[in-house]
């Protein structure tokens, strides 16, 4: 088990075991998900803006007035 100290202005430095195991860099993100009292953290993949760029655009083909109007009572 590894453990960190929280400072005064809420940071804490994640245990170099920790990093190690999870690959984590300077600038990675991480979520902190709060369950039953208890914190889950999770590295987080980062965002390509790209790609998601790429598939909004294709999504604008499901957005047609004959789909808004069949999709209407959904």
């Amino acid at each position: 088990m590894e453990v960190a100290t929280l400072t005064a202005k809420g940071q804490i430095t994640v245990p170099k075991a920790v990093r190690d195991a999870l690959g984590l860099r300077q600038g990675d993100l991480l979520s902190w998900e709060l369950e039953d009292g208890s914190v889950r953290v999770r590295a987080v993949a980062p965002l390509d803006v790209a790609y998601l760029q790429g598939l909004e655009d294709t999504l604008s083909e499901w957005s047609s007035p004959a789909d808004e109007q069949a999709f209407a009572e959904l």
